[in-house]
C-alpha cells in the first residue's frame, strides 16, 4: 500500500479494517456518571495500610474543585501539566480533571535523573507542575538553573487535598462547556528508554478510553469487579488498567502507594480484590516471599494481568503452581495506549498451559479488538506462521505519535503500521486464532558471528539453573565474533557463587553458540519501574572479555 504523506501512514496505523461501535462517552460524560453515587469507586493504602475510601459522587466533587484550580491558572484546554507524585488517590483527581477540561497529563517517573526529569518537562512544554512536598526541592533545584523554566509553576501537594485548590466554590454551567472532543490529547508519556532521550507518546481520550473498553469486555469487567494497583500510575499499565477500566466499567479499584510482597494477599483478601495488573518482577517477588512458607488462603481473587515486561515460562510456571492462580499473560507498548493483546479468560487448564508452556516462550495472546496485529518483515510484508519478525498493530489505541519527533514517527509507522521495534512470531489454535509471541527486542538481539540469537529464549535457560533467583542474558562486545554472550545472575539466597556449574547447565540445554560464556554475579536485575530488563545497563561489566576467543569449556567470573 502506497502513502502519499506520513499524515496518511499514520492515520492508517491508527484505524482498523473493522472499527468498534463509536464510544458513547467522553471523560466529562463519564465523570458525570457518578454525580450521585456513593458506590466506592477507589480506596487508597499507604504505606501504613491506612485506608482512604472515595465514592463516585466524591470523586466527582474532587475533580470540579481541581478543575476550577485549573481555570485560575489561567490554563486552556490543550495545556501540559506535570504530575510529580508517587502513587496517591490526588495524583487520581489531577488527572481526571485534566481531561475534564481538556488539558494534557504529562506524568514525570522519580526514577528518572535529573537531567531526564528536565528534558521531558522542557520538551513537553509543561506550563504547570503539580509536585508531591516530599519531591518539591529537588524539583525547584532542578527548575531554578535553567532559565527556559520562565514559564513553568510548580504548586506543592501535600496530604491536605485542599492545599492547592481555590476556596470553596461551585462551577456554574457555562464553566463546563470547554472546546475539546474525543480525539483531545490526553496524556504524554515518555518512553524509559536505555539510550538516548526519552520520546513523549502522545494519547488522546480515543486512545485511552477504546483500551480500556477493551480491556474492560476482554475480563468482563463490570460493577462488581474490583482491581487492584501495584504499579506506578506515572506509566500507562497502571493508568489505563487499574485507574481508567474500572472507572469506565463502574467497578472499584484499590491504590497501593508501592508494592509490598508480604502485604500483597493480605491487602487482595480483606478489599476482595478480583484482580490484579503486575509485571514479571512481581511474581518473582512474590513466588520468593512464598518459597518456605504455605500459599496464602485466596477466595475473591480470579487471576492476575501480566505484561510490560519479559515473562519467562519458568517464572509463570513456579507462581502458579505456587498459588494456583492463572496468569492472563498479554502485551502492549505505551505507544499502543497499553494492551494490545491477551491470553484468552477462562480457558480449560490444560489449553492455558499449552500456551503458556510449549512453545519457548508463554504466548502474548490474540489481539484484542482494539487493534490488530501482524508479524512482518524489514520491508513491511506479512510473514509465514512460526517464522520471526517484527510485531506491529495498528487499530484505534494506536497513538497520535512521538511528540515532536518526526523523524521518529517517519521510522515507527514506515509502512502503515506501527513498528513496536520487538521480535516476535505467531502460532494459530485449531479455530485459526493466531496466539502471538515476542522473542526479544531487535535492537537487543545479540548478533554473533552475523546470527541473530534473541535474549529471552536464552533467559528461559538461565532461569531453571540451579541456585538462580533471576538471570539475563547480555551480549557484549567481542573481537572474535563481534558480539558474545553473557549472563548476569542474581543467585538464591544461601546460595554461593559457582558460574561453573551455571554454566555447564546452559550449555548442555543450548547450542554452544547461544549458551552463556560468563556469568557475572549481582544483588538485582537491572529494570525500569515498569519491570522492562535494561542489558544495556550491565553490559559494560563483560568488557574484560572483550579480547577473548571462547571455544568448548568454561569461562566464568
Amino acid at each position: 500500500m502506497e502513502f502519499k504523506s506520513l499524515d496518511e501512514k499514520i492515520d492508517h496505523a491508527r484505524s482498523l479494517k473493522k472499527p468498534p461501535p463509536d464510544l458513547e462517552t467522553d471523560f466529562r460524560d463519564l465523570l458525570k456518571r457518578g454525580i450521585g453515587s456513593d458506590k466506592v469507586y477507589l480506596t487508597y493504602r499507604d504505606p501504613n495500610q491506612i485506608r482512604t475510601d472515595i465514592t463516585y459522587r466524591e470523586f466527582y466533587e474532587y475533580v470540579l474543585d481541581t478543575v476550577r484550580f485549573y481555570q485560575s491558572k489561567g490554563l486552556e484546554p490543550g495545556d501540559k501539566i506535570a504530575t510529580i507524585s508517587h502513587n496517591h488517590w490526588h495524583t487520581v483527581v489531577q488527572y481526571f480533571a485534566a481531561w475534564f477540561c481538556g488539558l494534557v497529563v504529562v506524568p514525570v517517573n522519580l526514577d528518572e535523573d535529573d537531567n531526564r526529569i528536565s528534558y521531558i518537562l522542557k520538551k513537553a512544554e509543561v506550563k504547570l507542575a503539580l509536585v508531591r512536598e516530599e519531591y518539591l526541592k529537588r524539583i525547584r533545584d532542578i527548575v531554578k538553573v535553567d532559565e527556559d523554566f520562565s514559564e513553568i509553576e510548580l504548586i506543592k501537594c501535600s496530604e491536605d487535598i485542599s492545599c492547592f485548590l481555590e476556596p470553596p466554590g461551585g462551577l456554574v454551567e457555562s464553566d463546563l462547556d470547554f472546546d475539546i472532543d474525543i480525539e483531545s490529547e490526553a496524556l504524554i508519556v515518555f518512553t524509559s528508554g536505555t539510550t538516548g532521550e526519552p520520546k513523549g507518546v502522545v494519547l488522546s481520550q480515543r486512545n485511552l478510553l477504546e483500551d480500556a473498553r477493551a480491556i474492560a469486555q476482554w475480563y468482563n469487567i463490570d460493577v462488581q469487579t474490583k482491581m487492584m494497583c501495584v504499579l506506578p500510575i506515572h506509566h500507562v499499565n497502571g493508568t489505563v488498567v487499574t485507574m481508567i477500566t474500572p472507572f469506565y466499567a463502574g467497578g472499584s479499584t484499590v491504590l497501593n502507594q508501592k508494592f509490598s510482597a508480604g502485604e500483597f494477599f493480605k491487602i487482595t483478601e480483606e478489599e476482595q480484590v478480583n484482580m490484579v495488573s503486575v509485571v514479571p518482577t512481581l511474581l518473582q517477588y512474590l513466588t520468593s516471599h512464598y518459597t518456605d512458607k504455605e500459599p496464602p488462603q485466596i477466595h475473591h481473587f480470579k487471576h492476575v494481568i501480566c505484561g510490560a515486561g519479559p515473562l519467562t515460562v519458568q517464572v509463570a510456571k513456579n507462581f502458579e503452581e505456587k498459588f494456583e492462580i492463572p496468569i492472563i499473560h498479554g502485551y502492549g507498548l505505551s505507544e499502543t495506549t497499553c494492551y494490545s493483546c491477551f491470553i484468552p479468560v477462562n480457558q480449560p487448564k490444560e489449553e492455558h498451559q499449552k500456551w503458556m508452556r510449549d512453545f519457548g516462550y508463554p504466548s502474548i495472546g490474540i489481539p484484542v479488538p482494539a487493534n490488530e496485529m501482524d508479524i512482518q518483515d524489514e520491508y513491511g510484508n506479512s510473514i509465514s506462521e512460526g517464522e520471526r519478525g517484527e510485531i506491529v498493530i495498528r487499530g484505534v489505541n494506536v497513538m497520535k505519535g512521538y511528540f515532536d519527533e518526526r523523524k521518529a514517527n517517519k521510522k515507527a509507522f514506515k509502512y502503515g503500521w506501527f513498528r513496536s521495534g520487538d521480535e516476535g512470531f505467531l502460532k494459530r489454535d485449531d479455530q485459526g486464532n493466531p496466539y502471538f509471541f515476542i522473542t526479544g527486542r531487535l535492537k537487543e538481539l545479540i548478533i554473533r558471528g552475523g546470527t541473530n540469537l534473541a535474549p529471552l529464549e536464552i533467559d528461559e535457560v538461565i532461569n531453571k539453573a540451579p541456585g538462580v533467583k533471576a538471570g539475563i542474558a547480555v551480549g557484549f562486545e567481542n573481537d572474535w565474533y563481534g558480539e558474545e554472550v553473557g549472563a548476569f545472575v542474581q543467585l538464591e539466597e544461601g546460595v554461593e557463587e559457582d558460574a561453573k556449574v551455571i554454566l555447564e547447565y546452559c550449555q548442555q540445554q543450548l547450542p554452544f553458540s547461544k549458551a552463556p560464556k560468563v556469568i557475572v554475579f549481582g544483588e538485582e536485575l537491572p529494570v525500569t519501574s515498569t519491570g522492562k530488563y535494561q542489558r544495556l545497563k550491565v553490559e559494560h561489566l563483560f568488557e574484560q572479555w572483550k579480547e577473548i576467543q571462547f571455544r568448548k569449556g568454561l569461562s566464568s567470573k
